[in-house]
């Protein structure tokens, strides 16, 4: 069996992938924060969950469907949705309304990853795109680890 395969089973019973794995520190026992990234750009999406799993306090899943991020949310449950607007099919502002209109879905936090937007523009205090912030691509990694510390819910 090919552990991708094996992967992919795991998310679809509802069970935690094993990436995700608690910390334990002296004073409590933490678990790692649940990140998923929806972008048609493989490279991308691997390239940020290679980074920010090294940091060690996230589990990030990847999504290169925009048709399939709603169910691929639904199972995971992540505590935070990066999400690119410019796909095909179906761009990320459908599949936010989408997530929004999801009782089980709708209190995720979503940062939108876009070339739309300048660098200067993302980083204008409350600049926001359909009420969620915004990170420019291509993505400053100690930035986008700026933004999701800021929107990710209490632990």
């Amino acid at each position: 069996m090919r552990p991708e395969r094996f992967f992919l089973r795991i998310i679809y019973d509802g069970t935690p992938p094993q990436e995700c794995r608690r910390t334990k520190l002296f004073w409590a026992v933490k678990e790692e924060r649940r990140i998923l990234i929806v972008d048609d750009q493989r490279d991308s999406t691997h390239l940020v969950k290679i980074l920010l799993e090294k940091i060690g306090r996230y589990c990030v899943l990847e999504e290169n469907d925009a048709a399939k991020a709603h169910q691929s949310a639904r199972d995971f449950r992540p505590d935070l949705i990066l999400l690119d607007i410019m796909m095909p099919y179906r761009d990320g502002g459908e599949v936010a309304a989408e997530l929004e209109a999801d009782p089980g879905m709708q209190r995720t936090p979503i940062i939108f990853l876009t070339a739309l937007v300048t660098k200067a523009e993302a980083a204008k205090a409350g600049f926001r795109i359909q009420g969620h912030p915004v990170v420019a691509k291509p993505v400053n990694i100690s930035e986008l680890i700026e933004r999701i510390e800021e929107n990710l819910p209490a632990a």
